[in-house]
């Protein structure tokens, strides 16, 4: 596949996207480091390409295109604001755990649309856009919503602490499940002597000490009811026709009343898609769908796939990132809800593209 035909089938999309009142943007290929590490932690290190230049110190080959585009609106966009763009974005193969990769990441072809509103239709407009480009291809959509089970993890009767802990890792599903398991486990004794020998090391007295006192409070901490446990693993475990996971959703909201709130968003985004002509019964929503995404996502999340390609990325995905637009809009003193997704023009041209959807 050549790049003029990827290209080709871009350009398609983004028509899409301008029709959709989209403005077109051009981000930069190299991005700063440093904000991509206060945003993603020295994880993203291992992920994106990194180069030092003389003048601009480190610098990264754009890992995908929301960032840039969030700086850029809260620089001077109004309100509300739509965003397309398409380019490249680079990423090294990750044998990490946090989710699989495709040969074809390390560098391929972006087409993407960002909304920044405060419209509750925002979840709707950009899914059923998606939905309406991505129609002729037959792909099958999914939903998440990773604010539900944010919500569902706050509920936990924990500590703080450990309900940070569990947050942190809620995108690294084993990492989070050896921690719960944990949290379930009683604690094991131990012994805390206090000592006179000397304190050694780079962390300071005060450091070492308040690190000390973290771990005889947690180790004094009740296990977590198994009863807690059992609701959480059954809330990840939902995953199917979205009338049919918004009535378990249901069902489960009385023994977790906390994620009431985002199952009634559910049940709304349900109503606006069926308004917008969208069969909601062929999307499937799987409760832990977020948790295999950008760490970035905090409300609905979506993708669409190409059915008997389990090898394959998805073909677009896509959410909300209400808390990402608020930390970079800081320097300006701005927040505003965002949502956006992505598509893959490489993969719509192996599967018979172009596409030829207008939005919805």
């Amino acid at each position: 596949m050549s790049k003029r035909e990827k290209q080709a089938i871009g350009q398609q999309i983004l028509a899409a996207f301008r029709a959709a009142g989209a403005q077109e943007v051009a981000p930069d290929l190299l991005l700063p480091a440093e904000t991509l590490l206060d945003l993603y932690g020295e994880d993203i290190r291992a992920r994106a390409y990194v180069t030092q230049d003389p003048i601009r110190g480190e610098m990264m080959l754009r890992p995908d295109f929301t960032v840039p585009v969030v700086q850029m609106h809260m620089q001077n966009g109004a309100e509300p604001a739509r965003y397309c763009y398409l380019g490249e974005v680079f990423r090294k193969q990750d044998h990490g755990e946090t989710r699989p990769e495709h040969p074809r990441d390390n560098e391929y072809l972006q087409a993407g649309f960002e909304l920044f509103a405060r419209d509750p239709d925002a979840d709707a407009e950009v899914f059923a856009l998606f939905h309406s480009v991505l129609k002729p291809l037959g792909l099958q959509a999914s939903m998440g919503d990773m604010d539900l089970l944010m919500d569902a993890v706050r509920a936990l009767p924990l500590s703080g602490a450990r309900r940070a802990a569990l947050l942190h890792h809620i995108w690294r599903p084993r990492r989070f499940a050896k921690a719960l398991a944990r949290f379930a486990a009683p604690s094991e004794p131990r012994a805390w002597a206090d000592s006179t020998a000397p304190w050694t090391g780079l962390r300071s007295p005060e450091e070492m000490q308040a690190r000390l006192d973290r771990l005889r409070a947690d180790a004094a901490e009740a296990p977590l009811p198994a009863l807690w446990v059992a609701r959480l693993e059954r809330l990840f475990a939902i995953d199917a026709p979205a009338p049919e996971a918004l009535r378990e959703l249901r069902g489960l909201a009385a023994d977790i009343p906390d994620i009431a709130p985002a199952v009634d968003r559910l049940e709304r985004n349900l109503g606006l898609l069926a308004a917008r002509g969208i069969d909601v019964a062929a999307i499937r929503f799987d409760a832990s769908h977020g948790r295999h995404t950008m760490e970035y996502y905090d409300g609905m999340t979506f993708s669409f796939t190409a059915p008997g390609r389990a090898d394959w990325p998805p073909v677009a995905t896509g959410g909300r990132y209400d808390a990402l637009a608020a930390v970079l809009g800081q320097a300006q003193g701005r927040s505003i809800p965002a949502v956006g997704g992505i598509i893959r023009p490489g993969l719509v041209h192996e599967l018979g593209g172009p596409v030829l959807g207008k939005s919805a």
